[in-house]
């Protein structure tokens, strides 16, 4: 539909001296240090008042999602679902606007409490999604073991679409691993968001395929809350 339906927290660090440093770079040194957890709890609380923010300011956007990132580490607590509980509560947002992402990764830990926090987060009608899938662990087992709603296509696949003489003699074509992805899981009845997307060749390759949602630098770079802001505006302002 060309409709934007919601909206992934980034963090970015602006350094007083050093200028803006890119996360690839400060979110392994966090999740070492175990800074990671303070971190993470800020930028799921700012990303919820965000979001209800703009509910507030623009009606015409309440159906709005709001993805925030959860590592490992963020998963592994045994407070989770009361912190996050909390910061609904501070916030006022409807869990069922919140969408939280992991990695394959959290999936291999323990099989049990990793369930029972699904199953929790699930009761409050907040959306579960695998990010990056295809780079991790890949086990098709998840899929239907857990409570998942989305399943994020890894940018890797995405790129290459359309590129020319990619595919070898031998080789897989990535379109064809991309229609297995969408095809099982909406068999599963779980939706699919392709990362990375930046031309519209992909774009047409997509619905083709019937992936329903994109995300990339094609609809949009990443932006600070004020242009976000205006970029919401604009739209509310065409919709009236």
């Amino acid at each position: 539909t060309n409709n934007i339906i919601g909206f992934e927290a980034l963090v970015r660090w602006q350094h007083p001296e050093l200028g803006l440093i890119s996360p690839v770079e400060f979110i392994p040194v966090a999740e070492e240090t175990g800074l990671i957890i303070p971190l993470g709890l800020w930028v799921l609380r700012e990303a919820c008042r965000q979001l209800r923010q703009w509910q507030n300011e623009f009606s015409h956007n309440y159906h709005l999602k709001m993805s925030v990132n959860l590592s490992v580490k963020q998963f592994a607590q045994v407070d989770l679902i009361e912190q996050i509980d909390q910061i609904l509560l501070e916030t006022q947002l409807d869990g069922s606007h919140l969408k939280l992402e992991i990695t394959e990764s959290v999936l291999i830990e323990n099989y049990e409490f990793v369930t029972e926090k699904m199953s929790q987060l699930r009761a409050r009608n907040i959306e579960l999604c695998i990010d990056d899938f295809g780079t991790g662990y890949s086990s098709l087992s998840y899929l239907h073991r857990f409570p998942m709603n989305t399943l994020k296509i890894d940018r890797s696949f995405v790129n290459r679409i359309g590129v020319a003489n990619m595919v070898s003699e031998g080789s897989i074509d990535p379109t064809e691993i991309i229609r297995s992805i969408i095809t099982l899981s909406h068999n599963l009845g779980i939706n699919v968001v392709a990362e990375g997307v930046e031309t519209i060749e992909q774009v047409i390759q997509l619905q083709a395929l019937k992936c329903e949602y994109a995300q990339g630098h094609l609809f949009s770079k990443p932006l600070d809350m004020a242009k976000a802001t205006s970029l919401l505006a604009k739209i509310n302002s065409w919709e009236k």
